[in-house]
């Protein structure tokens, strides 16, 4: 499949993380999830987190949101530690938008009365509301579904609600999770185009943690690999192509993403 995002952030002329993680590490009972994780998240990156089911990457984003607080280190969001900062306030005063693999939406209400469920909690005028669901709606091409409840939409639309549904408190970092599992490959195209379009024209930045590492390298400005609680690479896209440590951990010598 070829690439299509047009162009890539391979360096910044001036770094300025929105998210970083300094030697955290997590345990639950004797196994241990994360052994001092340090990486950081630029504004307007769209970053990937790589690694096989269960080495860690919906945890690292549990420690974003606040879910859970982490055995050690420390979580900043634009340099202000906020390990410590309960889920309620990390939304509120930071705006992290969350995308979870599952769920994330309401079955039987229709797509405008979950957008409008989440508006009357975030936006204070009816005026407003109906603007910006409007906007989302017509955003995401929804406008043949509003009216149909959430549990008889399709997999991309169901994605693309969540999504909205994220964006109605107009977050600055976007945190989504497994986004392309159960998807075909037209909505999987369609959704890479809509993570790409969220960077280039609402300049969010974003993180994609996934193990479909093909779907996710190609929309990407960089990507971390986790293994053994690690980890053991990191860079761009091409960078991680040539990394030996990449390949011998996740990749394996015959895997292509282009």
């Amino acid at each position: 499949m070829a690439i299509i995002k047009k162009f890539r952030i391979k360096s910044f002329k001036k770094k300025k993380s929105i998210i970083s993680f300094k030697k955290v590490s997590l345990s639950f009972g004797n196994r241990r999830i994360i052994n001092e994780v340090n990486f950081e998240v630029n504004h307007g990156e769209i970053m990937g987190i790589l690694g096989p089911n269960g080495v860690g990457k919906s945890t690292i984003f549990n420690l974003i949101t606040g879910l859970i607080k982490p055995d050690a280190g420390e979580i900043l969001f634009e340099n202000k530690n906020i390990t410590n900062l309960p889920m309620y306030l990390r939304t509120k005063k930071f705006n992290i938008g969350f995308v979870p693999q599952h769920g994330g939406f309401f079955h039987d209400l229709t797509l405008f009365e979950n957008l409008n469920a989440i508006a009357e909690i975030i936006i204070k005028t009816q005026r407003e509301r109906l603007q910006k669901i409007n906007y989302l709606i017509s955003k995401f091409e929804l406008d043949s579904v509003r009216d149909i409840k959430a549990k008889f939409l399709s997999g991309g639309q169901k994605r693309k609600l969540v999504i909205a549904l994220a964006l109605i408190g107009n977050p600055r970092i976007i945190l989504l999770d497994e986004p392309f599992s159960a998807l075909d490959l037209i909505s999987i195209q369609m959704l890479k185009e809509i993570i790409i379009n969220l960077q280039t024209e609402n300049r969010i930045s974003i993180v994609i943690a996934d193990h479909q590492a093909r779907d996710l390298l190609t929309c990407v400005d960089s990507a971390i690999i986790l293994h053994n609680a690690s980890i053991v690479a990191s860079g761009t896209p091409n960078q991680l192509m040539e990394n030996k440590k990449a390949r011998s951990a996740y990749f394996g010598d015959s895997f292509k993403f282009n």
